[in-house]
């Protein structure tokens, strides 16, 4: 399985990747543009990921933004199954809640730091890690 994390600041992702790396093959990038074209790369190759990991607050192109082209694609080419997309934010703000699950379609939502426990948790709901 793959899984892209888009995080901009650099503990975050050594974090993250430290969690996910037994797991997944992960791919890091650090910001919503990056991860956009990451996600048609994947598609392109053939090797799509099964999950991606993506902070709300970030330079150039935000987390909501990309997640918005993201589904675009996903829908304009037919794309099945739908990535699953984990919010991440340091962020406890309701209307950010609101907008990445009903606007931007994300499978789910954490605040950070991000717990080790509380990912996985997340992912066995998501059916990514078996029980």
């Amino acid at each position: 399985m793959r899984a892209l994390i888009v995080e901009d600041e650099f503990l975050s992702r050594k974090v993250l990747r430290s969690f996910l790396m037994t797991l997944f093959e992960v791919d890091i990038v650090v910001n919503g543009r990056e991860a956009v074209e990451a996600f048609k790369m994947a598609h392109n190759e053939e090797s799509p990921y099964d999950l991606i990991l993506m902070d709300i607050m970030m330079p150039e192109v935000d987390g909501i933004e990309a997640l918005h082209r993201i589904r675009k694609m996903e829908e304009s080419d037919n794309l099945t199954p739908k990535v699953k997309v984990i919010m991440t934010t340091a962020l406890d703000d309701p209307q950010t809640v609101i907008k990445s699950f009903y606007d931007g379609e994300a499978s789910a939502y954490i605040v950070k730091p991000v717990a080790k426990e509380k990912l996985y948790e997340e992912l066995k709901k998501l059916g990514l890690l078996s029980s």
